[in-house]
């Protein structure tokens, strides 16, 4: 979806006000070109992991080569995470039990590296948070585009986790989104923007892309009655403290 202007993107993100994007590895094919491009653009950080959703491609000996990408890497500044992993119930004929077995291996490569972890859940939720509540991990991470409830808001946030709001909860259809947002302290969340999914209201199927943050930032602080700049220094302050970036 970036390949023919993927560094015009990245331009233009960071022109927007954007200082950092993180990229996400889903399978073992393509670990090794995120973290290339981790460290051929300065404003990309890589996060590596096996997805739930591409269940059928991964194979045990994935695990061991996540490892040792991990291994290497190790203290890297540019690795930032373990993802994007997870569990999707969602998906036709889910193969949970490889779901589980899968996630409870990355989960304890998080706790052996000392590495939040970006989590994938659909129609998951209590599975997710029962896994999570025998690992408690040290770092915690971020439930990625998160559209649960406001009781499962606050069993993650219990634990440690932020929560990822993007372009989802911008849509005039998203009403109970928009109630849990209303609630969450702004201490819980972390603005993405899932690229190139999930484009906000306004950008119906078009590619959405990091340079529309501003765009969902403004909309949700609309919608969480907090200015713009007041949810953005929120999200950046979380994410810098989540991942150990510097601030300013």
């Amino acid at each position: 979806m970036f390949d023919d202007d993927r560094t015009q993107v990245i331009a233009r993100s960071v022109a927007a006000g954007v200082e950092r994007i993180v990229v996400l590895g889903v399978h073992e094919a393509n670990l090794e070109r995120v973290w290339q491009l981790a460290c051929e653009q300065p404003a990309v950080h890589a996060a590596l992991g096996l997805h739930p959703v591409f269940i059928a491609e991964h194979r045990d000996e994935h695990l061991g080569k996540l490892r040792d990408w991990l291994e290497q890497l190790r203290g890297e500044p540019k690795l930032c995470a373990i993802g994007e992993i997870g569990l999707d119930y969602y998906v036709e004929d889910p193969d949970i039990e490889r779901q589980h077995e899968l996630l409870e291996a990355q989960l304890a490569l998080a706790a052996e590296f000392e590495l939040p972890v970006l989590l994938h859940v659909r129609r998951a939720h209590a599975p997710m948070i029962a896994m999570l509540k025998r690992y408690k991990l040290q770092r915690a991470g971020i439930v990625h585009a998160f559209s649960g409830s406001w009781e499962e808001a606050q069993e993650y946030l219990r634990l440690g986790f932020r929560l990822g709001l993007g372009g989802a909860g911008t849509w005039p259809q998203a009403l109970r989104m928009q109630r849990v947002l209303k609630q969450l302290p702004l201490e819980a969340i972390v603005l993405e923007t899932d690229s190139p999914d999930i484009p906000p209201a306004g950008h119906a199927g078009e590619r959405n892309s990091p340079e529309l943050l501003p765009d969902i930032c403004r909309m949700l602080a609309d919608l969480k009655g907090v200015s713009a700049e007041e949810l953005a220094a929120a999200s950046y302050r979380n994410s810098c403290e989540l991942f150990g970036w510097p601030q300013p």
